[in-house]
């Protein structure tokens, strides 16, 4: 595994699924350690390898870093998808930052005792808060930012493509973003990446939530 990326983290989704499809697009190669045991964390822990005692953990480049918002920025940095300004960065930023928003409050359902409130509650802010802001912004241009593909672009694709798994039919009324989606799909490495067999983890189950609560020692559903 010498020189290539290593993606340390559990068997599935989470905070990682943002790093792989960024990786993907970027058409880097990578590595993955699946946490399965506390022991493993343990030992990331005792080697100094989590700063901040958190996985997501990506080795590239020599370094060893954490926190998921500063691995995608590196990674839109390196391969150039993260804007031709600082202008255009922020508004990456700010279109990123709200995807993972919306994101987050997806992937905590698997540990989440009632979901049905908590999907309702999703899918009313995904429709009256977040999919109205790129519906308006991809009014004409192909990208969100700049004219040219960004990080924004791919997290808008994934977290699009999770809001269809709970709520089929939910850009209906949003059919920017849902063109917007097809040409995102005809980009080869994505269309790769959706394909069976990619590094694409499946939605959340029993499989990916059991390691996740024995990893960290916790024991009682989280709120």
């Amino acid at each position: 595994m010498s020189g290539k990326v290593v993606l340390y983290y559990f068997n599935g989704r989470g905070k990682m699924e943002s790093i792989r499809w960024l990786l993907t697009v970027a058409e880097v190669e990578f590595d993955e350690v699946f946490l399965t045991t506390r022991d493993q964390y343990l030992k990331l822990l005792s080697d100094g390898a989590l700063m901040f005692q958190q996985v997501p953990m990506v080795e590239i480049d020599g370094m060893k870093l954490i926190q998921t918002k500063a691995i995608l920025n590196y990674i839109a940095e390196k391969y150039n998808l993260h804007g031709k300004d600082i202008k255009d960065r922020v508004m990456i930023n700010m279109y990123s930052e709200g995807l993972m928003d919306l994101m987050e409050m997806i992937m905590m359902l698997p540990f989440t005792p009632d979901v049905k409130p908590k999907l309702e509650n999703i899918q009313t802010k995904a429709k009256e808060r977040y999919l109205p802001v790129f519906e308006k912004v991809l009014t004409g241009p192909i990208y969100l930012v700049g004219g040219k593909l960004s990080c924004a672009d791919v997290q808008l694709l994934e977290c699009t493509l999770m809001l269809e798994e709970k709520f089929p039919g939910i850009l209906a009324g949003f059919p920017n973003v849902k063109s917007f989606q097809g040409r995102m799909t005809q980009i080869p490495a994505i269309g790769r990446f959706l394909q069976p067999g990619s590094k694409r983890k499946p939605q959340p189950d029993d499989h990916y939530v059991k390691p996740v609560m024995e990893v960290f020692n916790i024991t009682l559903p989280l709120p």
